[in-house]
């Protein structure tokens, strides 16, 4: 049942992209950080919420990044690829003893399978001292994933933040075995107002995978899922069937662009949710928010990794927003 007490920021509907723009602010990206390690050993920087946070910083969005890293030499890469592309890193905090994050990354031809290292820093983020940064911003909209809840920490942080920030709460379900159980990610979605997952996940969080209810009608399964939780904007992203959206009693479909040339898949769903993010913000209506959002991660699957280091994709993605209206 959903939480009757559930923080609505500026009204039912604010912020979503149907809807009037939230007050300003800043969108405050919570989460982890860390370094993919592709099987020929190159380490590409990433973390769901810290790729949404460098996609948005390039859009001109300035989020701030709650994180924590480690007093190492990834973390010391991690500074300076933050000072590199302008990104606020007050609210990094550095452990003086767990490791920076680190994710085996294996690309298989059924997607990339991932082999996610256990007690990293980012899984002991100081919710004292992520309150306190939280509460010198303005803020927006609150992101975060459901990894980070498979700490004590993680869940002690999210819960402050959600009762400090007075802002929808967006989260980005990714469920990675076994860093993750149904009754915690469910009483995350209670909290939020907007949520992002897959139809695998769908699946999972409702019911057994077989189960032949979810597989005969998904958008039905789906629109129970939004109502159960009290959804404003629920969105499930189908792979090569592209996305849809449960907002307002309306559902919304969208389908990628038909020529991708994919490198990997690594990172689409982030460059979807940063869109999405920018789209909210903005107060674009759904449909055009989705467009972009799937042209951008079909850009990004054409990438080694999750973001880019060349500021052109960005202006020109910025440019063909601009030259839409």
């Amino acid at each position: 049942m959903a939480d009757e007490n559930k923080t609505r920021g500026n009204g039912d509907t604010a912020g979503a992209p149907n809807g009037p723009p939230p007050a300003s602010g800043r969108p405050v990206i919570v989460g982890e950080v860390l370094f993919d390690v592709f099987e020929d050993q190159k380490r590409v920087l990433g973390g769901a919420p810290f790729n949404v946070a460098w996609h948005l910083q390039a859009f001109g969005l300035d989020p701030l990044v709650v994180t924590r890293i480690g007093d190492d030499v990834l973390g010391a890469e991690i500074v300076s690829a933050m000072d590199r592309w302008g990104m606020d890193r007050s609210a990094v905090q550095v452990d003086p003893s767990a490791a920076t994050g680190r994710v085996e990354v294996d690309l298989g031809d059924e997607g990339p399978d991932f082999d996610i290292v256990p007690d990293q820093a980012y899984d002991r983020i100081d919710s004292t001292a992520a309150v306190a940064a939280v509460r010198s911003v303005p803020s927006a909209l609150l992101y975060h994933g459901t990894l980070l809840a498979r700490s004590a920490a993680g869940r002690e942080v999210l819960r402050e933040l959600v009762a400090t920030v007075a802002a929808p709460v967006f989260i980005d379900v990714n469920l990675r075995d076994p860093w993750w159980d149904a009754t915690t990610v469910l009483s995350l979605l209670d909290r939020a107002q907007w949520a992002k997952l897959n139809d695998d996940e769908l699946g999972r969080l409702v019911g057994p995978p077989d189960d032949p209810s979810i597989a005969d009608d998904i958008e039905a399964a789906a629109e129970r899922f939004a109502r159960r939780h009290d959804l404003d904007e629920l969105v499930m992203t189908c792979g090569a069937q592209g996305v849809m959206v449960f907002t307002d009693g309306r559902l919304i479909a969208g389908r990628p662009p038909e020529s991708i040339e994919v490198v990997d898949t690594v990172g689409a769903g982030d460059a979807f949710s940063a869109v999405w993010i920018a789209g909210a913000l903005g107060g674009w209506p759904t449909g055009v928010t989705v467009a972009r959002a799937l042209s951008f991660a079909a850009m990004v699957c054409g990438l080694r990794g999750a973001t880019a280091d060349d500021r052109r994709l960005y202006d020109e993605t910025l440019a063909a927003w601009e030259e839409e209206g």
